[in-house]
């Protein structure tokens, strides 16, 4: 128990130094630059900062270990499925930012047809962007209604087209807005026919890319049941503090750590034999 209760006053203050220690711009760099903000901004959650993060995923990690060693009797084991619930938030987080690059690449080929038709109407390019964010698709409504304040208020086409960038953390839309860039810069009359012919390659992309995904599905849920097997497994055994305080000695330790090394590995194996490539952000 007083292993326990060091551990949570050491979370703790590590916590309050990192709030209160770290530099206010240094946090600001590291938010823009970091792998936890990109996540952040590609999962479409604003407002939180990669401390903030970081700290949830601390307390995850704690009560987990504290109910796991209330009820094996066991800190080996309760270190581990604490490990495994600080990854908790963060997996969380990467499967909503893949379910919505997903939603975002399906509803872009009907954006760019909008656009198209609002150049042909006679809309400027400004114009047609900011309409998207009242007649467009409903996933991208709010980063393009922000893009027509953002110009209402200053006017700056690129700079409204930068931002606009930072809140679509996706992919494809980097593709658009830098074609959009580059014509607005080159001008001439080209717009309509580049947006229709931006409109089929993008639809083309995402119906190969889906199909690619449904097929590769397999191999990793399979990757996932494989590794979540014998932790289940270990759960159960929990429950018997006869057999799960073994895991207590030295012998009990080091198959818990060759357990999880090898569960990592072969996980990250499985998945990286299965992933499809990903898309690469253009000049973000």
């Amino acid at each position: 128990m007083g292993v326990l209760l060091g551990l949570l006053g050491g979370v703790g203050l590590l916590l309050v130094w990192m709030a209160c220690v770290t530099p206010r711009g240094h946090r600001r760099g590291r938010r823009r630059g970091g792998r936890l903000a990109e996540l952040l901004l590609r999962a479409g959650v604003e407002g939180v900062r990669p401390a903030a993060l970081v700290g949830i995923s601390a307390g995850c990690a704690v009560v987990a270990g504290a109910v796991m060693v209330a009820v094996s009797r066991t800190l080996p084991v309760g270190v581990v499925f604490a490990a495994v619930a600080a990854y908790v938030p963060v997996a969380a987080l990467r499967g909503r930012a893949r379910r919505r690059q997903r939603e975002l690449s399906d509803v872009w080929p009907e954006a760019v047809d909008n656009l198209a038709s609002a150049v042909r109407a006679g809309l400027s390019l400004p114009e047609a962007l900011t309409q998207l964010g009242d007649r467009g698709p409903e996933p991208l409504r709010e980063p393009f209604q922000r893009f027509g304040r953002d110009y209402a208020a200053s006017g700056r086409f690129g700079d409204c087209l930068d931002r606009l960038k930072i809140r679509l953390a996706d992919p494809v839309g980097d593709r658009v807005v830098e074609a959009l860039r580059v014509a607005r810069e080159v001008g001439g009359g080209e717009l309509g026919r580049m947006l229709r012919t931006l409109s089929t390659f993008l639809r083309e992309d995402a119906h190969t890319r889906s199909e690619l995904e449904s097929r590769q599905a397999w191999t990793v849920n399979g990757a996932r049941l494989a590794v979540s097997a014998p932790w289940l497994v270990l759960l159960t055994l929990s429950f018997q503090r006869e057999v799960i305080s073994r895991y207590a000695s030295t012998t009990g330790v080091i198959v818990l750590l060759v357990g999880s090394a090898s569960c990592l590995v072969a996980y990250r194996l499985m998945v990286r034999i299965g992933r499809l490539p990903q898309e690469r952000r253009v000049l973000s």
